[in-house]
């Protein structure tokens, strides 16, 4: 949630930050209904002060008196005014929350200024990606139908749920072994968390009001299913005020992740490309607001480490203001190579949301000198997401066999040398 002192008193800077992001969002009507509301507010309250005036009048006065009586009858007139004057303002305080909830975050001024995905910068590169032979798309591979089950998936549940199966669930397994180890190496706490929120905890992080159409949703207890585990990692603090002397707080949490794909299905369809579930390893922080962006690169790094050990090649893109997301300030999105396909994928998101996500959550800090509770920064990332480095893996790896070589680092956990 933006701040709304910036929204009062600097309207044309916020104006200019959002017209560079790719959602539509009306500030002249906001600005224009915060004075309807505080009027609203006002008259409430001058109502309600006077109401009270008039009780201490009461109470003076002789029960039964000509002028007690008079006063009894003014004030079922006042009462009655009140009441309605305090349902408008409690509506105009709803509809103002809502209004909120639809402004953007700004950009960071460090964000490349840009339309779309094509204007997003490469701003670090890492790997040998003309040394890769034998690739194949990793659905071409001869045993891939086996180990990876996508007809009974479409059985059991629908496009985009597969099963995998033997060697490959061992193979998945030792990937979140690896991710979760490498974040405990680099001080995250990992969590076992729900897969399953309420509407409050979505709204909170920014998936709603912004992205209904790509979660799942059960409408009975009114329960969303996780697109990310970001959603009840950052939570976990919601309404709470953090000590600065914890600051950074750095937890991780590996979790299924579930997402409709509204609208994007058909776009890089085939195999682990995209899928309605799939698992991931989310890493999460809370910061002091001096040291968020420069939190935004140790926790890019710790990303990259993980593909660097698996020996993948990834560039790093810097997210232009015109692609990045709703509640993003500045977003970072790591790329590996995948030969066969002979295109990148994407397979983490490394983002700085500023106090954005924390207004809306009510997550503070204490400042050490005693000062007043600020809003903390958080940020996210994926440390990783498990099908798109597993098909850069089985794409970059394949033997003169036909087999695949899995990575040295994953041996400890899989316990062979090849898959196939």
């Amino acid at each position: 949630m933006i701040d709304v002192k910036i929204l009062r008193d600097n309207p044309e800077l916020l104006k200019a930050k959002i017209a560079l992001k790719k959602f539509d969002c009306d500030l002249d009507s906001i600005i224009a209904f915060d004075a309807v509301r505080r009027e609203a507010v006002s008259s409430f309250e001058e109502a309600r002060a006077a109401q009270n005036a008039a009780s201490k009048e009461m109470a003076e006065l002789p029960k039964g008196s000509p002028e007690f009586m008079a006063k009894v009858a003014e004030m079922k007139e006042v009462s009655a005014k009140i009441k309605k004057l305090s349902a408008a303002a409690d509506e105009a305080e709803k509809k103002w929350k809502q209004m909120l909830l639809s402004i953007p975050n700004m950009p960071d001024d460090s964000v490349p200024v840009g339309k779309s995905d094509k204007d997003n910068v490469t701003v670090d590169e890492w790997g040998d990606i003309s040394s890769i032979k034998n690739a194949v798309p990793h659905w071409d591979l001869p045993f891939f139908e086996k180990l990876l089950d996508f007809q009974r998936g479409v059985k059991v549940t629908g496009a985009g749920f597969p099963f995998y199966v033997g060697d490959m669930a061992r193979l998945v397994r030792s990937l979140i072994s690896l991710f979760l180890e490498e974040a405990k190496n680099n001080g995250y706490t990992e969590f076992m968390c729900p897969i399953m929120v309420n509407a409050a905890s979505a709204t909170a992080t920014g998936q709603l009001p912004d992205k209904e159409g790509q979660m799942y949703h059960d409408a009975q207890d009114d329960f969303y299913m996780i697109p990310t585990a970001e959603v009840p990692v950052t939570n976990f603090y919601r309404d709470e005020i953090i000590e600065e002397s914890q600051l950074p707080i750095k937890r991780c949490g590996y979790t299924p992740c579930f997402r409709r794909e509204a609208g994007s299905w058909g776009k890089d369809v085939r195999g682990l490309n995209r899928l309605h579930q799939f698992e991931k390893v989310e890493l999460v922080k809370w910061t002091h607001p001096d040291k968020g962006f420069e939190e935004l690169e140790s926790l890019r790094k710790d990303a990259e480490g993980i593909l660097r050990k698996l020996n993948l090649p990834y560039r790093v893109l810097a997210i232009c203001t015109g692609d990045i997301g709703f509640p993003h300030a500045k977003q970072y999105d790591l790329e590996v190579w995948a030969a066969g396909q002979q295109k990148w994928l994407e397979v983490s998101s490394c983002s700085c949301f500023t106090d954005f996500q924390a207004r809306r959550a009510n997550i503070r800090f204490r400042p050490s000198d005693g000062g007043k509770p600020r809003f903390v920064y958080t940020l996210n990332g994926s440390g990783l997401a498990v099908p798109r480095v597993l098909a850069a893996i089985l794409e970059n790896n394949v033997l003169d066999n036909g087999k695949v070589r899995v990575p040295e680092v994953l041996r400890k956990w899989y316990g062979s040398e090849t898959i196939g």
